[in-house]
């Protein structure tokens, strides 16, 4: 009895470990993975910033999609954030203050969403905000996970960057059908407000973070850290084997996307309500989850270019179901609307997933040691900057094919455009590597 009791607390650790990819639990992972886990949980607001746009400011789908593109920039601009918090400290810390700072930001901008905005640009400035709060705590805690995963042995590659995107996709589960009920109770103010709670946890557990306070009298000067660090950058970028990876990242997540006049379809020609749409959210995250567990299961060890060229062609297969939905054959078919929706979302979110999962372990794979904070924001706000290319590119095509929020007939040409140009990354695969990333080597791919 007494052996058995022994093993107890063994077993438990064992399961433990196993549930966390077979990282050791720690007051650290528990603040990183809160942090990954209330950026999910923030998509409770996705839905009511869409219908407030729609219906309460009465915007069209072009001026939509526009906003969502600028929502974007502060992910463009992701590596001055590291940059600056890699060299410049914040009473005296380059993580944990930031993290703390970005949660204040967030709330005060969900506040202000929730009670004093009543305009479109007021409305945009208060979701660029919100947006720059998430992108700031966001480049800060990978930076940390990128300096705990260099460190990674190759039975456990990506394993930590995983198990952040799961607990990142659990808190989007945890959310996602309350993103569309609250909605059928609820004002979109007030979901806002319920939302500006979340980023104070942010702010909370960033103290968790395990850091030694700078001693000034240590630390070089400014300037000699800018230098060091903009020579470190250029001699990464300017080799053939990060930046022609880099370049096809942002070619990759470029191409034209019909969000938004499909979710003007959806609400005024369907007549889906919010509490359906979250529904649909809610199969969304646990499709995401699904792809990362995928990933970490099965594909893993897969090459880069073999992942992305078969999740490339079976995205766009799958992306041309979403014309029978369009014209309605899916009813000729005897499949009801909303079944037809849910469906299809859930097959192409899990794909997309087990796509993106490669991203993160290749800009990983790209970062020197040293700057890892700002060379990996880099790589992301070029994948970030082709996601804002892809809204407005998708916002020109909708007004060239005169898509409003009640004109809905070339739909089906904008979907047949958008799916077809997400080939084009194909002629591009061979921008990325075979196998093993080797930064030192300067040679070209």
């Amino acid at each position: 009895m007494l052996n058995e009791s022994a093993k107890l607390p063994k077993l438990k650790d064992s399961l433990i470990e196993q549930i966390l990819l077979g990282n050791k639990l720690s007051p650290e992972l528990i603040a990183i993975l809160t942090i990954y886990f209330v950026q999910g949980i923030l998509m409770l607001s996705r839905l009511a910033v869409s219908f407030f746009l729609k219906d309460e400011l009465l915007l069209s789908p072009v001026q939509m999609s526009a906003i969502i593109g600028i929502s974007t920039i502060p992910w463009m601009i992701k590596p001055l954030y590291g940059f600056v918090s890699d060299i410049l400290p914040l009473f005296g810390y380059h993580r944990k203050t930031y993290i703390f700072l970005s949660g204040i930001i967030g709330s005060a901008a969900w506040l202000s969403l929730g009670t004093i905005v009543n305009s479109g640009s007021t409305a945009t400035m208060m979701i660029l905000l919100s947006s720059f709060s998430v992108a700031l705590s966001d480049v800060i805690v990978d930076s940390i996970v990128v300096e705990r995963a260099r460190s990674e042995s190759a039975e456990k590659l990506g394993s930590l960057q995983s198990l952040c995107w799961a607990i990142s996709a659990i808190g989007g589960l945890c959310t996602a059908y309350f993103s569309g009920l609250l909605l059928e109770y609820f004002t979109t103010r007030t979901v806002f407000l319920i939302t500006a709670l979340f980023p104070i946890i942010t702010s909370f557990v960033a103290w968790l973070i395990t850091e030694k306070p700078i001693n000034k009298d240590d630390q070089k000067s400014n300037y000699d850290d800018i230098k060091y660090q903009l020579v470190q950058i250029r001699q990464a970028i300017t080799k053939k084997a990060v930046l022609l990876p880099t370049v096809f990242i942002f070619v990759w997540h470029a191409t034209p996307n019909a969000e938004s006049a499909f979710f003007y379809f959806t609400t005024n020609e369907l007549q889906f309500q919010p509490e359906f749409l979250g529904r649909v959210r809610l199969v969304t995250s646990f499709a995401s989850l699904v792809g990362v567990w995928a990933f970490q299961r099965y594909f893993k060890t897969i090459s880069f270019k073999i992942i992305f060229t078969w999740g490339i062609f079976l995205s766009t297969a799958l992306g041309m179901t979403t014309l029978l939905l369009v014209t309605h054959t899916n009813r000729l078919l005897g499949i009801n609307d909303h079944w037809f929706s849910l469906g299809d979302n859930l097959v192409i979110t899990v794909i997309g997933q087990i796509v993106f999962m490669p991203v993160l372990v290749l800009a990983t794979k790209l970062c020197p040691p040293g700057i890892e904070a700002t060379f990996f924001a880099l790589i992301m706000s070029v994948f970030n900057l082709g996601g804002t290319v892809s809204y407005w590119l998708g916002s020109m095509m909708m007004k060239w094919l005169g898509i409003t929020e009640n004109q809905f007939d070339l739909l089906w040409l904008l979907i047949i455009i958008t799916n077809f140009s997400s080939l084009i990354p194909i002629f591009f695969i061979n921008w990325l590597p075979d196998g093993k990333i080797e930064i030192d080597d300067s040679s070209s791919i």
